[in-house]
């Protein structure tokens, strides 16, 4: 068995390196899908496709009665550059696994042949879930449309994370990571020369304005005690050095604990945008892009997953250091809303 799980690891590896050289974005996700599914026939795991790339495989389906038990790892990657010069390094221009999806897949494969290996003793069914489009494309909730969760009773998986410690898990009762959100502001002024303001309105300077006084709204807007993040993260006002644009663009994400907070974070920014833009003579329009609700886990699931890491692991192996909740965001939490489910 020792000798079986070795090279279980060792392939998951190979795969892993495999996965993270040839990475593919959200729906686009076909190459990766062929390596998963070949794998899946070369264990003898039936699987069907779900939603476009997703993967749906089966194990142990045989009439057991215990909990049947889903297991989830996403697939995608993200647009950015890779600049590192591992030998498994992207070889996809503008195309990274910079979320650890392809860690999440190979170690989803690793279960999957480890588990096929040891099918006649599994106490109830398992379900294997491949999911595309995690990052921004709602792909669970794509994958519980098409069926999924079928007969599932719960369903665990995991998000890596590189500020733990090797061997360190964090799975809370409750809020493990935050709900997101993303914002457009689009600022239209009046441009000209830069030599004559008066005749302008200049809307890279309402931009600046806009972008200290959206820092309020967590520092001076919410209780110190509230969970929040609001992050200018692009402007855009393309011009010449002598030249006042006509329009200049901010782009944003906010993070938040639940949609109560959500709402009122997300009315900040449009009064506050609009009343800001309106002092200095500009036109605003803000658009705001709902994504991910929070990640929330069941407390009894919870609480399985951090007993038996335990038992594996000893008792010193959860991380009691980390800030929690998490800022970052997860569709995992659409299976939450369906069955109970931890997420570490």
């Amino acid at each position: 068995m020792q000798d079986y799980w070795r090279e279980t690891m060792k392939l998951a590896q190979a795969m892993r390196h495999q996965l993270h050289a040839e990475p593919e974005l959200t729906w686009q996700e076909t190459a990766t899908a062929g390596r998963i599914r070949e794998a899946l026939t070369t264990l003898d795991i039936p699987w069907r496709p779900c939603a476009d790339t997703g993967t749906v495989a089966r194990l142990n389906q045989s009439g057991a009665r215990a909990p049947h038990i889903a297991l989830r790892g996403d697939i995608d990657a993200l647009p950015i550059n890779e600049q590192t010069d591992k030998d498994w390094a992207s070889r996809h221009p503008g195309c990274m696994h910079a979320c650890g999806h392809d860690g999440h897949t190979a170690t989803l494969l690793a279960a999957a042949r480890w588990l096929k290996h040891c099918e006649q003793q599994l106490p109830g069914p398992v379900t294997l879930l491949f999911q595309p489009a995690e990052e921004g494309g709602h792909g669970a909730r794509r994958m519980i449309e098409e069926g999924a969760l079928e007969g599932v009773d719960e369903i665990y998986g995991w998000h890596n994370w590189p500020a733990l410690p090797f061997g360190k898990l964090v799975c809370p009762d409750d809020l493990v990571m935050c709900g997101n959100g993303t914002f457009i502001i689009t600022l239209t002024g009046i441009g000209g020369h830069a030599s004559q303001p008066e005749l302008c309105r200049d809307p890279v300077l309402a931009a600046s304005a806009v972008v200290i006084a959206l820092q309020q709204i967590v520092s001076r807007r919410l209780a110190p005690q509230q969970t929040a993040v609001v992050s200018v993260t692009s402007i855009e006002a393309p011009s010449q050095p002598t030249v006042i644009p006509q329009q200049a663009v901010l782009e944003g994400s906010i993070r938040v604990p639940d949609r109560a907070t959500r709402d009122r974070v997300n009315q900040l920014i449009n009064e506050i945008s609009r009343q800001t833009a309106q002092s200095y003579g500009v036109d605003c329009d803000v658009k705001i892009l709902p994504r991910y609700d929070a990640t929330i886990n069941h407390p009894e699931q919870a609480a399985r997953v951090r007993n038996l890491w335990q038992q594996e692991f000893g008792t010193d192996a959860l991380d009691r250091l980390i800030a929690l909740p998490i800022m970052a965001s997860e569709d995992f939490h659409y299976y939450l809303q369906q069955i109970p489910a931890p997420l570490p």
